[in-house]
């Protein structure tokens, strides 16, 4: 099932000058507007979110805007500037799928067809592209759909700022919509007006054949295109240093066996083009244009640079089955959507030495099919607090430098956060003689500790004199525990002094 997210920028004009003039913008605060001329007339092309509040919008006389709004910021608008720098941010958003491109004049097209489980799944995917663009102060509304036209509606003219459609939502989704989600002129839009057409709704309702008639094929065609009847193409963005490859076909291909083939040419040839540079590929993009106007794209990313054809390959290949040929396959495109530096590494220095083994075809491999986010490796930290001593690291990137603890065992458990247990504690400097937690009271046979943690007054300042005293216990049944009490057991400026669990050892 295809799947295509559209990206509205409410502001983009406005966000994208402000960003350009960096400390020296005005306060978001601040409502401003961006003019230029409709003939002999000064009128508003753009206004910022504060600007809109106080009643201005786009086409308003600059007289009206500044009688209505004392104070009021006034620039020229630079479309050509806000073009340039919406490719650049399509560009910018190929690090989530491999087919991008610009929807102008506010707005960007994504097929995530495929993509979105390297990403942690559409929900999280969509919530980190917001995420980034509001720290660079870029507004934006998102939606994902089965087709750019629903999309595109429902990232315009949904309540929502972000929208999942339903996989296979048909025509429901889009019936409250106004006219303007089906992207027709404005001619139309007012003459359907006329006739009492106010919603999608209305439309569908009605015999295709008169209104084809009325309005011409554009408000069928554009019907056709929201429903995923009639396909729409995405012309995707391509960097100016991107090194591809390109295959086109004299008749259509849509065996496995044939797909497969062409992806060894093409990877062999794209290999060629990355050695004359001394690169490997990072990522790679193959895209497949089929007869229909429709394209097909397969993402594989590495831990560390590659130029082994044979294993690029074999990456691709395990992704043949998500390839939809359709009617047939006219064009193939392979491209190396990142490439870094080839480095030798030597793996052995002397021939008694054993050499290091080489894991990153494997990362590689359970990488591509699970998702690089879940695919991590766990390394410590310099810091004393047990919950802030590890962290997650990628499976191929290098050491953090910091070493774990060695001098008091740490339990393979560390739970997410401490939860508090009940507790019969005997001696303040003794490990407790029985703790209830999770509703189960379990009794102690023995205990090791205390072994005292101080706070981190650097980043906390309650953390000042705050201390823990942990203990490793051991029940009656074998099972063995991390117990700490918050507080040396004395002096409550260090603590609570109420019991808590952290861990448990294996």
């Amino acid at each position: 099932m295809t799947r295509v997210v559209s990206l509205f920028l409410p502001n983009w004009s406005t966000d994208r000058l402000r960003r350009k003039a960096g400390d020296a913008a005005p306060p978001a605060e601040a409502p401003l507007v961006l003019i230029g001329r409709d003939g002999n007339r000064r009128v508003v092309l753009a206004a910022n979110a504060a600007a809109q509040a106080a009643g201005l919008h786009a086409g308003m006389p600059v007289t009206k805007a500044q009688v209505l709004v004392p104070g009021l910021l006034v620039q020229d608008a630079d479309p050509a500037a806000d073009a340039e720098a919406l490719e650049r941010l399509a560009v910018w958003l190929l690090r989530y799928a491999p087919i991008v491109a610009p929807d102008p004049p506010d707005g960007l097209i994504i097929d995530s067809t495929g993509a979105d489980h390297l990403h942690g799944g559409e929900t999280v995917m969509l919530d980190g592209l917001i995420g980034r663009l509001a720290m660079s102060g870029i507004s934006a509304r998102v939606a994902i759909a089965d087709t750019w036209g629903a999309a595109h509606a429902l990232a315009r003219f949904s309540a929502q700022p972000a929208v999942i459609a339903p996989e296979g939502h048909g025509s429901p989704i889009l019936e409250r919509l106004p006219l303007e989600a089906l992207r027709i002129p404005s001619p139309t839009i007012a003459a359907l007006r006329t006739l009492g057409f106010r919603t999608v709704g209305d439309l569908l309702a009605q015999p295709r054949a008169p209104l084809t008639l009325r309005f011409g094929p554009e408000l069928g065609r554009r019907l056709d295109q929201a429903l995923g009847i009639a396909a729409e193409l995405i012309e995707p963005v391509r960097p100016a240093d991107l090194i591809e490859v390109r295959r086109a076909f004299a008749e259509p291909i849509g065996a496995a066996e044939t797909i497969a083939r062409y992806i060894g040419k093409l990877v062999t040839q794209l290999c060629e083009r990355l050695e004359e540079g001394g690169l490997g590929a990072r990522r790679l993009d193959l895209i497949c244009h089929r007869v229909d106007s429709r394209a097909q794209a397969v993402r594989v990313g590495m831990a560390t640079p590659v130029r082994d054809a044979k294993r690029l390959t074999r990456l691709l290949c395990d992704k043949i089955e998500t390839i939809s040929p359709g009617f047939g396959i006219e064009v193939m495109t392979l491209a190396a959507s990142v490439a870094e530096p080839l480095e030798r590494k030597q793996i052995v220095s002397s021939l008694v030495e054993e050499s290091t083994p080489d894991v990153s075809d494997l990362i590689d491999t359970l990488m591509n099919r699970v998702g690089e986010r879940a695919l991590y490796r766990l390394a410590p930290v310099a810091s004393d607090v047990p919950e802030r001593s590890v962290c997650r690291i990628p499976a191929m990137a290098a050491d953090t430098g910091a070493g774990w603890p060695g001098h008091w065992p740490r339990p393979s458990r560390l739970l997410p956060a401490p939860e508090p247990v009940e507790t019969v504690a005997l001696l303040p400097d003794h490990p407790p003689v029985s703790f209830t937690w999770r509703g189960i009271r379990r009794r102690l046979r023995r205990g090791d500790g205390p072994e005292r943690v101080f706070g981190e007054w650097w980043k906390r300042d309650a953390e000042l004199v705050a201390v823990r005293d942990y203990f490793r216990v051991e029940d009656d049944a074998g099972e063995r525990y991390w117990l700490f009490r918050a507080g040396d057991g004395e002096d409550v400026a260090t603590g609570s002094h109420r019991w808590f669990i952290h861990g448990v050892f294996g």
